[in-house]
């Protein structure tokens, strides 16, 4: 796990002149990889890279230099991520091309892969990676991401070059060695405060832009890259149509996690890996199968002192049921207002999310004791397990309703007032399922959304993010077209950002066994009726994981993680927010009357606009701190582990 940075320049011995801009921009994502840092050049191209080490720690320094025995340093690797295939695949070259290994690391086996096997290569890596790779003979950058984006990659392209960077900072800073100018992007900034995140490849700078998960790339000198697709993620339900073929599919669920479990437990024999745990089923089946692979693993759990929105002790219980060591961290108010510049500092774009904060803080008390973390993300898309995959069995009714009649019931639902029970239920059965769900996150609709954002621009919405995925999944079943909508845009513009950006804010990696490509195999084909249920979500892995899990979660419904703002903007918050509204200078783009009336209006208590309000602020942090250059958060030292 760590961060690169590379730049393509356009001619010949302009690497070199770059590569003291290329380190100094390499700087401000050094807690991506505190371990090691270095820079490299050729002609065409420099290299910067910040290692977090955990295989080969001694050996497999990067940028790494690889090559036949014909043409041993052809090609040089910066690579971000883990091969937890490393082996398998190392051992298939040699038999089958007498490849020659230096290392005993995973990143040799990037490189020879795609000597030997092409950019079909790409597709035989199992796990998450952003990384280039430099042929010096032909002259052109390859570079993936992993596919369901675990990993992130960004790039700007300017008249002098191409640069790439897990982090955006470091490509903000080359602005004037690429000479490019980046503005903010309204178009993106409508998107965020739809979704609560900026949908890829977007990012709220106009200049820059992310390689999307799943992607290959390649670029040459003076040229752009050329992005192309290599996984199509597919769910083709297998029909269940007896006892013995649901209890082959849930033992081909739990195979398959507790072999993903296994791979992603790889590191140097020092290296201690632990596991978040929450309340929830997700978590608590990533921890217990983690524990056959170490029975001292340390489970790490976060929650508020507020009563309703903690999980702490039913995350203890669990600790407890499956043995292992448990540390709480819990968050105040105080805590979250105090850290939340710094948190957006390290964000790159806003994400609307505040469960990003207390994942930050236990983020830091976990790298005290352990370098990686295993965690739940994932499970929710592969199987089913948002609440909200119900909504076709509710919605169900509508379906048989005239069109002309569903267009009546909506207009009707525009005459109830807000905050009526049922109004949002009439409002949804009148749509159709691209026009009604863009994803799990819904902060301002349109009609909100054109009395606070002055740049509001009519066409611009979640059809522009969805469109593509719902043509796609035409004929697929309602629930699966969720799922393949959400893996494109709410898993990889939400969960995996905050996933990815607190934990490496704090120099600890977050590893996540449910997205594993064998995983996905085997949840691809869960039919609908082992997916939700009116009773339940997740049926076919709540099955597998019986016996793995404890009773007391094994069937528990999912609160997702859930943190009191709405209670705090209208108490500890309130104070604090008015402060950020009439600090922030972006009167050009929110119209801050309207702010402060949603906060007032939430602190009244008569309407809960906490998300709304929240994704407001989180934005105007963001501008004071990338646009205004006003705020400038205090930037802490990595935390190192002590050893336990």
């Amino acid at each position: 796990m760590c961060g690169l940075l590379g730049l393509v320049c356009p001619t010949e011995n302009e690497a070199a002149k770059a590569r003291d801009a290329v380190g100094s921009a390499l700087r401000c994502q050094r807690h991506r990889g505190p371990d090691e840092t270095d820079t490299w050049a050729d002609a065409e191209i420099v290299y910067g890279f910040n290692r977090l080490a955990f295989i080969d720690v001694e050996h497999a320094h990067q940028p790494l230099v690889w090559g036949p025995p014909e043409s041993p340093a052809r090609y040089t690797l910066n690579f971000n991520g883990e091969i937890y295939n490393y082996r398998e695949l190392r051992e298939q070259l040699v038999e089958e091309h007498d490849a020659k290994f230096a290392t005993e690391g995973d990143g040799e086996a990037i490189a020879a892969a795609f000597h030997y096997w092409g950019p079909e290569a790409v597709s035989r890596l199992r796990g998450m990676f952003a990384f280039l790779l430099w042929d010096a003979d032909e002259k052109v950058l390859r570079g993936a991401r992993d596919p369901f984006g675990i990993k992130p990659l960004f790039y700007s392209a300017g008249p002098h070059g191409v640069a790439f960077s897990s982090e955006k900072k470091s490509l903000l800073e080359l602005t004037g060695t690429l000479g490019l100018e980046s503005e903010l992007d309204t178009t993106a900034l409508q998107h965020y405060l739809t979704l609560q995140y900026v949908p890829e490849p977007e990012s709220l700078h106009s200049g820059v832009r992310r390689i999307e998960s799943g992607t290959q790339f390649t670029v040459s000198p003076g040229g752009e890259p050329k992005i192309e697709r290599y996984f199509f993620p597919r769910f083709n339900a297998q029909p269940v149509h007896t006892d013995a073929e649901a209890k082959a599919l849930h033992e081909r669920i739990a195979d398959v996690m507790r072999d993903s479990v296994g791979k992603h437990m790889i590191a140097d024999p020092d290296i201690t890996v632990g596991a978040f745990l929450s309340g929830g089923i997700d978590s608590t089946a990533i921890a217990a199968l983690a524990k056959e692979h170490n029975p001292n693993l340390i489970a790490f759990t976060t929650g508020f002192e507020r009563e309703g929105y903690s999980e702490v002790d039913v995350a203890a219980e669990s600790a407890a049921a499956i043995g292992v060591k448990h540390v709480i961290r819990t968050v105040s108010a105080d805590e979250m207002m105090d850290a939340l510049p710094l948190i957006v500092w390290y964000l790159d774009d806003p994400v609307a999310d505040p469960a990003l904060v207390p994942l930050w803080f236990i983020a830091r008390e976990a790298r005290k004791h352990v370098k990686a973390v295993l965690s739940g993300e994932g499970s929710d898309e592969l199987f089913g397990g948002y609440t909200i995959y119900n909504e076709p069995i509710s919605l169900a009714p509508f379906e048989k309703v005239p069109g002309g009649v569903r267009k009546l019931i909506g207009k009707v639902s525009e005459r109830i007032p807000e905050g009526t029970r049922g109004k949002d239920l009439l409002r949804r059965g009148a749509l159709s399922l691209e026009e009604r769900y863009y994803g799990n996150a819904r902060i301002f609709r349109d009609d909100q959304l054109r009395g606070v954002l002055r740049t509001f621009q009519e066409g611009v919405g979640h059809k522009d993010v969805t469109a593509e995925h719902y043509r796609t999944s035409a004929g697929w079943d309602p629930v699966a077209r969720m799922q393949h909508v959400d893996l494109f845009t709410w898993l990889r513009g939400d969960i995996l950002v905050k996933a990815d950006k607190m934990t490496m804010a704090n120099s600890l990696e977050l590893r996540v066994p449910f997205l594993d490509a064998e995983v996905f195999k085997v949840a691809a084909g869960i039919p609908l009726d082992q997916k939700v249920t009116k009773e339940t979500t997740k049926y076919a892995l709540r099955r597998a994981l019986d016996g793995i899990v404890p009773a007391h979660v094994l069937n528990r419904r999912k609160l997702g993680f859930p943190v009191p703002i709405r209670l705090w903007l209208r108490d500890e918050m309130y104070d604090w927010a008015r402060g950020i509204i009439n600090d922030s200078r972006t009167e050009q783009l929110i119209d801050k009357t309207a702010v402060l009336r949603l906060l007032d209006e939430h602190k009244a208590g008569s309407l809960d606009h906490s998300r709304r309000i929240w994704a407001l602020l989180v934005f105007m942090l963001w501008h004071g701190i990338f646009i205004e250059n006003r705020i400038k958060p205090e930037i802490p030292e990595p935390v190192y582990p002590v050893r336990i």
